[in-house]
């Protein structure tokens, strides 16, 4: 798989610029003798030193020094130029310095230092000369996270912490400017990105759904976990119709929807390269399989991206049922995303992908940890529910069935009750949330529809034997008689209240299955 280089391209500018702090500088050392005692200063030594800092000339009184190689300079000047906050403690002779969190400590006469109770040995301890206080000029501008340089003229330019940091965030941008300029001059046509990738993007077909994936190495795909759960044989279609096999999972995060699975044979399809990174209106090209459609290639905008513990894609870009796994696509045709769902019923074109910072954890963590075994998952079921009792049948759905995931959000089902009638047919049923039902009924009619093909398969495949009708229904109390429905959905329960229930979805399957929803 390609993976890009950029990250690594800036980590390494970061390096060369903290090592600019740390080289060594002619003329300024504190780190060769020990300290000089105090000592008269001629005028040569003094008037031909210069301090600038951030390009300004500092006004120092008294004159800087140079004793044994080391520059001093007055204490309150340097350090207020720097803006650190200096106290003077007479009892102990001590200079106490604060900026952000670096603390700096000196003592008159000592070659003891201290940054952050770390202890630096100086070369020159601090002094009083014409009865000013005098401290290492390196070793104070340096702690406090400035660059310093001298030239042959004994002319020190300080650059401030602040200024490096402006200078570094400058050069950031620069650098960000410059990388879009040729992003957007190396920008591929709709079309020239479909020719790119058509190829690259597989549909896949298991025993119980129908999704898609992109070709990320000779044998492998990715695709979305959902995809793949819980199923046990599956194929994948090439763009030229040829089926392959699917061994099983390389890798899966249940938690940002992703998972990579292998085919049993080469693909022999060139990899898809894996972009960085995307931002907010940036344009993309989608490629899926939307209701069994074959590579539909559809385009639009990142709308948003949402943090909720797993970077999203919010995206403009149609797709459906079926596109799960697909392939999102930036200008340069990288792969930054994979299509993974979409809120039906609205005309905003609330679409979504996991972004391509979920694809880079999931491949390192494969990378990392390879999978000993490659199979398709466990799955959670029990093989068979033959001879199983009533009330087990019961635990299990409300352990594995009970949640109904729509494009409106979850609802969950309650009073799961389970018998068999007198012709021996396994009756199931439960109740749905009412308040769920009366607003997003209408909206999630098809969510209910494939909530009830998934359970009437899971439960008709493990009791091959029993006719099964699974019933949900609508049930609720008012303190009125309702009119307009169906005799008997309808019932006075005392009190001059009236219960309403009626069949939601209802599933009847052996062979075969049946499924009405009502909205």
């Amino acid at each position: 798989m390609k993976l890009k280089s950029k990250l690594k391209h800036k980590l390494l500018l970061s390096v060369l610029a903290a090592g600019l702090l740390a080289a060594p500088l002619p003329g300024l050392t504190d780190q060769t003798a020990a300290a000089a005692p105090k000592a008269a200063v001629s005028a040569a030594q003094t008037d031909r030193i210069s301090v600038f800092i951030d390009g300004k000339k500092l006004a120092l009184t008294p004159a800087p020094v140079m004793l044994k190689g080391t520059t001093v300079v007055p204490m309150r000047t340097i350090f207020t130029a720097l803006k650190a906050a200096v106290t003077w403690e007479p009892a102990t002779r001590t200079i106490f310095a604060v900026k952000g969190n670096t603390t700096v400590t000196l003592q008159l006469g000592s070659s003891q230092a201290y940054k952050n109770s770390k202890a630096v040995k100086l070369a020159l301890p601090p002094q009083q000369i014409h009865g000013s206080t005098m401290v290492p000029l390196r070793f104070v501008a340096e702690a406090l996270g400035a660059d310093v340089q001298v030239d042959a003229a004994h002319t020190v330019r300080i650059t401030s912490a602040e200024a490096l940091l402006k200078q570094a965030q400058e050069k950031e941008a620069a650098q960000a400017a410059l990388a879009e300029k040729l992003a957007e001059e190396a920008a591929l046509t709709t079309r020239e990105n479909i020719d790119l990738n058509d190829d690259k993007v597989v549909m896949i077909n298991t025993d119980i759904a129908q999704g898609s994936g992109v070709i990320i190495d000779k044998n492998q795909i990715l695709t979305n976990f959902h995809v793949m759960q819980g199923a046990s044989e599956g194929n994948v279609v090439l763009l030229n119709g040829k089926t392959i096999e699917i061994q099983g999972i390389v890798g899966y995060d249940e938690d940002s929807d992703l998972a990579v699975i292998q085919t049993k044979s080469p693909l022999n399809v060139e990899p898809v390269t894996i972009g960085v990174s995307a931002r907010k209106g940036e344009h993309v090209v989608a490629i899926g399989s939307p209701l069994g459609l074959q590579n539909t290639a559809s385009e639009g905008i990142i709308s948003n991206i949402l943090n909720d513990g797993n970077q999203t894609y919010q995206i403009s870009v149609p797709i459906d049922h079926g596109s799960s796994g697909g392939g999102l696509f930036n200008d340069q045709g990288e792969l930054i995303g994979i299509t993974s769902s979409g809120v039906d019923s609205t005309n905003a074109d609330l679409n979504f992908a996991v972004s391509v910072n979920n694809i880079y954890s999931l491949i390192y963590q494969i990378e990392d940890e390879p999978a000993e075994k490659i199979e398709f998952l466990p799955s959670d079921l029990p093989d068979s529910l033959e001879g199983a009792s009533t009330d087990e049948i019961r635990s299990l759905l409300e352990k594995h069935f009970a949640e109904i995931q729509t494009s409106q959000g979850t609802t969950e089902l309650k009073r799961f009750e389970v018998t068999r009638d007198s012709k021996g047919w396994l009756v199931i049923s439960a109740v749905i949330d009412p308040a769920f039902y009366m607003v997003y009924g209408n909206s999630s009619n098809d969510d209910l529809r494939y909530w009830a093909i998934n359970t009437g398969y899971e439960l008709t495949k493990r009791l091959p034997k029993d006719t099964i009708q699974l019933t949900v229904y609508y049930d609720q109390v008012f303190s009125f008689e309702p009119r307009g429905y169906a005799p008997g959905e309808v019932t006075a329960i005392g009190d001059g209240t009236y219960r309403v229930r009626y069949p939601v979805i209802d599933m009847q399957g052996k062979e075969k299955m049946i499924v009405k929803v009502r909205t």
